[in-house]
């Protein structure tokens, strides 16, 4: 974690005036602007997953635009973070630095959110992230006011994991491996204390990102005789190792996160990845019936179906939207980020509200499969387990 006395020096003191005021003229007319951020990986190993939500971001912008009544015009602006802790700070400060950005949708994920909250906690810049699920962010002693979470934290998705592992497969022994990310680490810390609760065998592991051969530890999780295994990571990693569970016979059952939860991990894995399960506190836009205009709308936008968190990014983007609407379009940073604080907003995925630490309030998580070369929506974990 960067030291938050660094990280203070570094902020220019320009920005005591930047987050004074990103308002429009008495008049509310036509020709101003403001701007939303989004700040996820929009280029290197886990740009799809950025990408996802980013055109969400856009399609809620467009659309703003499109109907007219804000009183000022809405521009997107990307900050590229590439996932990476260490980009996080360059990212956030370019967001700072513009006047116009009232608000930001991310980060993205869980260790640039870290890396990146103390900037805008001093900027008073408000940010609400679809998927930064570490539990930890929320902690009250991080002092991150301007953090909001929209999205369940992975105290509910690792319990999913154990629960669905414990009640609906009856799983013995259980390999957990995660990626030394703040994501990973933290995803695999609640599986595990759940599996353990429940009388199942942990044998945990952690094997970085970008290791080059995952050949031994695919054949440590086979010489295991693990019934049953769980890698806390990104899709980039899972890939490779689920291509060598393959090569090595691995046969148990194999569960990721949202981390995972992407077309893309079906890409790199081929049909190593067949069979394996996905959990994600996000439901399937192309399923549900409450988003299916969202998904044929986001189809003829990008030419593509929604990913996953494609929807949540919509929903928090048109959540900042109605409270410029409200305000007429005089938003003033601050005032935006306690406007949405205390706001309730019922999106099409779920309604978005926050405790007093800024954490989300809700605890629902779903679970995916590959089949047939695709992730197919299975539905509740809870309910699935029975």
């Amino acid at each position: 974690m960067l030291n938050k006395t660094i990280v203070k020096l570094a902020i220019p003191l320009a920005v005591g005036a930047l987050a004074l005021t990103a308002c429009s003229s008495d008049s509310g007319g036509g020709g101003d602007t403001l701007k939303i951020a989004f700040q996820g990986p929009l280029s290197g190993d886990n740009v799809a997953l950025g990408e996802n939500m980013q055109n969400g971001v856009k399609l809620a912008i467009d659309q703003a635009n499109a109907k007219g009544d804000l009183g000022v015009k809405l521009e997107y602006v990307a900050a590229d973070d590439q996932g990476l802790p260490d980009k996080a700070t360059a990212a956030a400060q370019k967001v700072i630095d513009d006047e116009s950005i009232v608000a930001v949708v991310g980060p993205a994920f869980s260790g640039p959110t870290n890396t990146s909250s103390p900037l805008y906690t001093e900027a008073g810049m408000v940010t609400v992230s679809p998927s930064a699920t570490n539990p930890t962010l929320t902690d009250p002693k991080n002092g991150f006011k301007s953090l909001l979470r929209g999205v369940p934290n992975d105290n509910q998705q690792g319990a999913a994991m154990a629960t669905y592992y414990a009640k609906k497969l009856k799983a013995k022994k259980v390999y957990l491996i995660d990626d030394k990310t703040d994501y990973g680490t933290g995803l695999a810390g609640v599986a595990e204390k759940g599996l353990k609760d429940a009388g199942i065998q942990v044998v945990r592991k952690a094997v970085p990102q970008k290791t080059p051969d995952y050949s031994a530890t695919a054949k440590d999780v086979v010489n295991s005789k693990a019934d049953a295994l769980i890698y806390a990571g990104y899709y980039q990693d899972a890939a490779p190792f689920a291509k060598k569970l393959k090569d090595a016979g691995y046969k148990g059952a194999a569960i990721s996160g949202d981390g995972t939860n992407d077309a893309k991990f079906i890409e790199l894995a081929g049909d190593a990845s067949e069979g394996w399960f996905l959990t994600c506190p996000c439901t399937d836009a192309t399923v549900e019936a409450g988003t299916k205009k969202f998904t044929a709308d986001y189809q003829k936008a990008f030419n593509r179906a929604p990913g996953t968190y494609s929807a949540e990014a919509y929903d928090i983007a048109n959540m900042i939207i109605e409270q410029i609407r409200a305000k007429k379009g005089d938003v003033e940073r601050e005032a935006l980020r306690d406007a949405l604080a205390k706001a309730t907003y019922k999106g099409l995925t779920k309604s978005f509200s926050f405790d007093e630490n800024g954490e989300f309030k809700g605890t629902d998580v779903y679970l995916y499969q590959v089949k047939g070369g695709k992730i197919g929506y299975l539905g509740n974990v809870n309910q699935l387990a029975g």
